[in-house]
């Protein structure tokens, strides 16, 4: 029996339910049809379905492989400085930043204090450069074009990484920590943003998860290249200065990558555009071709409350995850591990695993769902975690103090608590928010047609800008304050803290995110018209599966 039309989202339920379009050369009228909708702003890109788009070319895999050497960097750079913080020791100056100094007088308390306060100011510098770096890579990639911005990147990062090599004094390590962190800024914006826009419809939030495997990748190697240089002399400066590797490899290979149809379009270079999307959608027709290339043009914006969008980088900032990546290192070697660095790789080997297992079932499970399942997860190992330090410095009075000999039950509980907890992490919010493409290109009303291809890339520039706000000064709240905030309220009590914002996160899902995997951006529109639409969404994708398989049945008959 059919439910009865009560509002406007059942009106567009009868209306657009299951109406994904497959047109070829004989189907004009739908042609004429869907291109006056899209001259109107009123279809979205995904209604249009080209032949053969569910498949991925080569010329698609060496875009999305050569733009997610990015990732790759941030990862990298991530994880590197974790192993390059306990193996410094005075090479920087007078002060050890990775002694193993008992606390037995109120003056070596002060120098603990200072390095902790150093430590933080070197790791946060980067932080707070991806944020001045993000928030102005936007608005240059749109005058001067996604590869050039991406270069200048790359070209940071050679300079920052071999400014860290060559450096010998602290604040030389932190100006070029903050140069590096430009770099940083603008690849983490760019790259997901142009694997996006040169993917097909279909496939980009698969191809953009890819970019977020690469950054994991970079941290299991960025640990593995400080495990092997942890026990050679000065070996931080190869840890830092091998980040050059890869930035080199990615400004040649830029050379020979595409510019992006949406810039070209944008500046007017409509052949160039369409020679690109020729390559993207292999065995379109000229008539499918034509519709994607229009669609990009004019392309349907609509507005979307900003506050999920944004509450979902908030959430995958401030759960702690980045104290792992940045400190993990210092950490197991105040918990007494001899090899701390190679303990780390296995937290970030746990990470990009769960990542690789995300990449394939993220919306097979369902995006809301897999955070339902998740965000627990990553409570439990935190307090977990605080549980085991409580245990375990008792006899320290709370503090964790280098050179003490800590119970090995404990420490190994400490361990299991932070790999169930990046497991967790990896699966759910790890990747999630990455993934909400559709929450960044939505616009309420659609503009005029001679306006609307600017309006709506300063809309969404400006989301986008939110995004990075967020995003990035969360990560710079949490990555400057951890080593204080244990001092202060004791390992026990920071993981306790984390887990308590994680509880926080977790209510925000259950309450404000619904699910949007398989929507189109007109279907998002529509869940999003009477508040969060968490009952919406699950209606409407419990009727469009009823639809395909009425489909399929007719089919058959």
């Amino acid at each position: 029996m059919t439910a009865p039309i009560t509002n406007d989202m059942d009106i567009y339920d009868e209306k657009y339910v299951g109406q994904d379009v497959k047109l070829g050369g004989k189907d004009n009228f739908v042609l004429e049809d869907i291109t006056n909708n899209l001259a109107g702003g009123e279809i979205s890109e995904l209604v249009v379905v080209a032949e053969g788009e569910e498949k991925t070319t080569w010329f698609v895999w060496l875009l999305v492989l050569c733009s997610s050497i990015s990732g790759l960097l941030f990862g990298y750079d991530t994880g590197v400085i974790s192993g390059a913080l306990v193996t410094i020791g005075g090479d920087l100056g007078p002060a050890d930043l990775s002694s193993g100094q008992k606390v037995c007088s109120p003056r070596d308390f002060q120098i603990i204090l200072l390095n902790c306060h150093i430590k933080e100011l070197i790791t946060s510098a980067t932080t707070l450069g991806a944020l001045l770096g993000g928030l102005g890579a936007g608005v240059l990639s749109d005058r001067i074009g996604r590869r050039p911005v991406m270069g200048i990147a790359d070209i940071l990062f050679i300079g920052g990484s071999i400014g860290q090599a060559v450096c010998h004094t602290v604040w030389n390590m932190i100006g070029t920590r903050f140069l590096i962190g430009w770099g940083v800024g603008i690849a983490a914006c760019i790259a997901p943003l142009y694997i996006q826009e040169l993917s097909p419809t279909r496939l980009r939030g698969r191809m953009v998860v890819i970019n977020v495997a690469a950054i994991t990748l970079g941290q299991v190697i960025a640990y593995g290249i400080d495990a092997g240089f942890e026990s050679v002399p000065h070996g931080w400066r190869w840890m830092v200065g091998l980040g050059t590797v890869p930035a080199g490899l990615q400004c040649i290979f830029l050379f020979f990558l595409p510019e992006s149809p949406r810039i070209l379009l944008q500046w007017g270079r409509k052949d160039e555009a369409r020679s690109v999307m020729a390559k993207i959608y292999a065995r379109a027709s000229p008539e499918q071709l034509e519709l994607k290339l229009l669609s990009r043009e004019v392309g349907l914006i609509v507005f979307l409350w900003p506050v999920v969008a944004c509450g979902m980088q908030a959430f995958q900032q401030l759960c702690g995850f980045n104290t792992l990546m940045y400190y993990s290192a210092t950490l197991f070697k105040e918990i007494g591990f001899n090899k701390p660095t190679a303990v780390g790789l296995i937290i970030s080997g746990t990470n990009f695993i769960f990542t690789l297992f995300a990449l394939k079932y993220i919306d097979i499970i369902g995006r809301r769902r897999i955070m339902l399942w998740s965000s627990p997860g990553m409570i439990f190992g935190l307090t977990l975690a605080s549980i085991s330090f409580f245990y375990l410095t008792k006899q320290t009075n709370g503090q964790l103090v280098d050179g003490t000999v800590y119970s090995h039950k404990w420490s190994s509980l400490v361990l299991f608590a932070m790999i169930f907890y990046v497991a967790s992490y990896a699966t759910g919010i790890g990747n999630v928010p990455w993934q909400q493409g559709e929450l960044f290109s939505l616009d309420g009303k659609p503009s005029p047609p001679y306006l609307a291809t600017r309006s709506r890339a300063h809309s969404a520039r400006h989301r986008h800008v939110a995004r990075d706000a967020v995003n990035w000064g969360g990560n710079l709240l949490i990555g400057s304050t951890y080593l204080s905030l244990m001092d202060k309220i004791t390992p026990a009590g920071a993981f306790g803290f984390y887990a308590g914002l994680c509880l926080l996160g977790f209510v925000f899902v259950v309450f404000c995110f619904p699910e949007t995997a398989g929507l189109s951006l007109e279907e998002v529109q529509m869940v999003f018209r009477n508040g969060f639409g968490i009952r919406d969404s699950a209606r409407l994708r419990q009727q469009k599966t009823q639809a395909r398989l009425q489909g399929v049945v007719k089919e058959v008959a």
